[in-house]
């Protein structure tokens, strides 16, 4: 049996019991894929990072992410809370004002703003509109007719986003999803607010892979920026509210500058301790 340092981390929310936990094993280069796979299942949360040694020399750490099914390329609520948890153990970076994660769609930027950390969106690797053997599955699996979406898009940037805009908040906050019908798609909701909120729009990750909504998504977050905002749908910056159904009150900041996309929001220290493996 070995002990490694464990962190458990809620990122998205000043408060520790909402947004979403994240899970951080650090040191973790003697683990193998198998026993990583085993403690993402045990944890039980969306997701677990793993900090080990980065294998490219401009990064300051690499992470392995898992879900309790799967390993991820990439994931925005880990890449922002692994990096809270590496600055909170001891973690140096090369560089003042920037931190770089290794992760498997390569090297994302994560840099202080202000109380929150955010990070450059990487590139999506998927995009155009949906195809309409998809898009009749999402209207089938959310009970909703052709007209209720107002615009759809592949907005995928690793995990597999694919994405509809409802014509408000409200007409997101309704669904009821049916999670047989909606597998194996992994969808994004989004939709306006009224003006005069603390958020201009409310998004919902169904994961159909799973048959779970995800509390609060920084990566499905991060390429409905990058759809949204070029497209005029959103302004530059916005606040995204998310996990409102699952009483998480999640908020994410994104804004564009220099072509670039940046996710941020706040992460707390929650659990501090070790595993043993």
């Amino acid at each position: 049996m070995s002990r490694f340092k464990f962190s458990q981390v809620n990122v998205f929310s000043t408060d520790p019991l909402l947004g979403n936990p994240l899970a951080v094993v650090h040191d973790a280069d003697a683990l193998t894929t198998e026993q990583m796979a085993s403690i993402a299942r045990w944890t039980n949360l969306s997701e677990t990072v793993f900090l080990m040694k980065p294998t490219n020399p401009k990064a300051d750490y690499a992470v392995r992410i898992f879900s309790p099914e799967a390993e991820l390329p990439f994931a925005g609520h880990p890449t922002l809370g692994s990096c809270h948890a590496w600055l909170a153990a001891g973690g140096t970076p090369n560089h003042t004002e920037q931190v770089v994660q290794q992760c498997e769609v390569g090297l994302v930027t994560v840099r202080q703003d202000g109380s929150q950390l955010e990070f450059a969106a990487p590139s999506v690797m998927r995009t155009g509109p949906l195809e309409k053997e998809v898009l009749g599955q999402i209207l089938e699996a959310l009970s909703l007719s052709p007209a209720a979406i107002a615009h759809h898009q592949w907005v995928d940037n690793g995990p597999g986003w694919c994405a509809i805009m409802l014509h408000s908040a409200m007409d997101v906050l309704a669904l009821d999803p049916d999670w047989t019908a909606l597998a194996p798609l992994n969808l994004g909701v989004v939709g306006l607010h009224d003006e005069g909120g603390d958020a201009t729009v409310e998004v919902r990750a169904l994961i159909g892979n799973g048959g779970y909504e995800d509390p609060v998504t920084g990566s499905l977050n991060a390429s409905l920026a990058q759809w949204l905002i070029p497209a005029g749908f959103v302004p530059s910056p916005y606040v995204a509210a998310q996990g409102t159904r699952l009483n998480r009150a999640g908020r994410v900041q994104l804004r564009e500058a220099n072509g670039d996309v940046w996710v941020g929001g706040h992460v707390v220290g929650v659990i501090s301790g070790e595993i043993t493996v």
